[in-house]
């Protein structure tokens, strides 16, 4: 005799692994990489120093 399943429960599996598949495909499309989330820290500080190096002080 075969074993009873809860169909509800297969249903919300294959919602939820297809939701993270979308989800995993639209990061890879508009997801910023490691290297450029390190440039653009990186440019940050840059420009930090330079408007520290620029400031007038009273």
């Amino acid at each position: 005799m075969s074993q009873i399943v809860n169909l509800r429960r297969f249903r919300k599996q294959a919602a939820r692994d297809e939701a993270r598949s979308d989800a995993a495909a639209r990061a890879a499309k508009h997801g910023r990489s490691k290297a450029r989330k390190a440039a653009e820290t990186e440019a940050e500080a840059r420009r930090e120093r330079l408007l520290d190096g620029a400031r007038l002080d009273d």
